[in-house]
């Protein structure tokens, strides 16, 4: 990436930590607003690098919810142990 990129990263990063702890939303467009007055592309790199952020974080916690629901039908639905030949010799 280059250095614009590398910088709105890295704000947005920051940001999603912020406002993840906080709840205040509301920095994001104070950002954006400062960020357009002083350079669009800063404005855009920070937008995507936001918008890719939080939607790796969806994907990810909707990826978590999945394998879970897998893990406990498979669990639900592995046969019960059974004895073995040789656990009923020895039992006698």
């Amino acid at each position: 990436m280059g250095m614009t990129e590398d910088l709105a990263d890295d704000l947005a990063l920051k940001v999603i930590k912020y406002v993840d702890t906080s709840g205040d939303d509301g920095v994001i467009t104070d950002i954006v607003n400062v960020l357009g007055a002083t350079s669009q592309s800063a404005e855009e790199a920070f937008l995507t690098a936001l918008r890719v952020r939080r939607a790796n974080q969806k994907a990810r916690e909707l990826l978590v919810q999945r394998v879970k629901k897998y893990q406990a039908k498979q669990a639900a639905n592995a046969p019960a142990k059974t004895e073995s030949a040789e656990d009923k010799k020895d039992a006698s």
